[in-house]
């Protein structure tokens, strides 16, 4: 069972690539995030639901593999798939809200301004999630700001 929760934690391997596999899992994120919804119906339910869903997978299978890896691994890349759906959860699909959204999502997630980084100091896998789960919030909120002025 650990293999399992170690290949989801690593992003299906992305996290194996080490230096930057966070910023990878977080653009492999936004370009299956892309296609699969570019030209339909935006359905934001799934969109929550599906989000939910990792977030929820990401802080059961992270608090796993600290066992084996210890805290917040650099190879445990499925807290920026978390984060990075979060950010473009009912955002219209466009490359350039995308291109925001994970612009954003990187600035929050690398800067941990305000309470996020405080977040980190959780025991097991919500302190591996909940910063990134913060940082995705805080993108999502700017980008809706952004694009409801039509800024973006």
């Amino acid at each position: 069972m650990i293999k399992i929760h170690k290949l989801v934690s690593a992003g299906l391997g992305i996290g194996y690539m080490g230096k930057g596999g966070g910023t990878v899992a977080a653009v492999v994120t936004c370009l299956v995030w892309y296609a699969a919804q570019a030209g339909r119906e935006q359905l934001v339910y799934g969109q929550v639901a599906l989000t939910v869903l990792i977030v929820i997978l990401g802080v059961w299978t992270a608090g796993r593999v600290e066992l084996y890896w210890g805290k917040d691994d650099k190879k445990v890349v499925i807290d920026e798939v978390a984060g990075m759906c979060i950010a473009l959860v009912a955002v219209p699909i466009s490359w350039r809200a995308v291109l925001a959204g994970l612009v954003l999502f990187r600035f929050f997630d690398i800067a941990k301004p305000l309470f996020i980084r405080k977040l980190e100091k959780l025991k097991g896998g919500w302190g591996v999630m909940l910063d990134d789960v913060a940082a995705g919030l805080y993108a999502n909120v700017l980008l809706q700001l952004l694009l409801y002025f039509k800024i973006l």
